[in-house]
């Protein structure tokens, strides 16, 4: 079995990663692994909307979307941050092709259950992966941005970590990476902070709940969490600043904080 990956980033990660993190993408690419990567881009849709006097605001986490918000996400999230990372990852020397969900009807999507509040924001009822192994099959890197459309060509705004979970059971992937601008989770053990190597879902509530994962942090271990659905078993929080953090994420492990699904899955 070819060894494949689907990565998450969130836009303003990428745009911050070092250049030898896309070296490494194209040393794994040679090599025969096959990366998959979903983007976000949430501070950069939040920017364009300022500037285009556009207002919006946040339900539970999730962006109101209407039609004039769309536009923007589509155009933001397809257009310049997809773009970037294509145009970055072929720099360092590898190929990469970028997609959306609404290309070939890549990420089927329907209203969430509260549409009413919230607008044209989508959960994942498909994704046609043999698009993305085609594109794989033909040597590219698919870089996909997280917007979905149903039958009736509707579009919709889809959390990129949600579309990354989606993304990687379709592709009966069962372990993701989410690159960050941290090195795991960290817990505080005789006064000074370590990267937990291994936490099950029910434990990070735990330490939400009790404080000992707060702030910014909080955002960050919910979204790779979401990515846990499907087929897909676990999710390795790693910092994409650390040298060689993707060849030990995907080849050895050990590196970042893996998030199982439950005690079952540990080893």
């Amino acid at each position: 079995m070819e060894q494949r990956f689907v990565m998450k980033c969130g836009g303003s990660t990428l745009a911050a990663l070092p250049d030898g993190f896309f070296h490494e993408l194209r040393d794994l690419q040679q090599s025969g692994v096959k990366p998959v990567i979903v983007h976000g881009g949430g501070p950069a849709i939040s920017e364009t909307l300022t500037k285009l006097g556009i207002e919006t605001e946040f339900v539970n986490g999730l962006r109101k979307t209407n039609d004039d918000v769309l536009d923007v996400v589509e155009m933001v999230l397809a257009g310049r941050i997809n773009k970037e990372i294509v145009r970055k990852i072929g720099v360092n020397g590898a190929q990469a092709l970028g997609l959306s969900g609404v290309d070939g009807g890549l990420i089927e999507a329907k209203p969430v259950a509260n549409a009413d509040e919230i607008g044209f924001v989508g959960d994942v009822t498909d994704v046609n992966a043999s698009i993305i192994e085609g594109v794989m099959g033909m040597g590219y890197i698919p870089v996909i941005a997280p917007i979905g459309i149903d039958a009736s060509g509707q579009r919709y705004n889809i959390n990129a970590d949600t579309a990354a979970g989606a993304v990687a059971s379709h592709l009966g992937v069962e372990r993701m990476i989410v690159v960050t601008d941290v090195p795991g989770i960290l817990k505080t053990v005789d006064g000074e902070k370590r990267v937990l190597p291994s936490v099950t879902v029910a434990e990070i509530d735990e330490m939400i709940a009790s404080g000992e994962i707060y702030g910014g942090m909080i955002p960050k271990v919910r979204a790779a969490v979401q990515c846990i659905q499907g087929r897909v078993q676990e999710v390795v929080i790693v910092s994409g600043q650390e040298p060689g953090v993707l060849t030990r994420a995907v080849r050895e492990g050990g590196v970042g904080t893996r998030i199982v699904q439950s005690n079952e899955g540990r080893v």
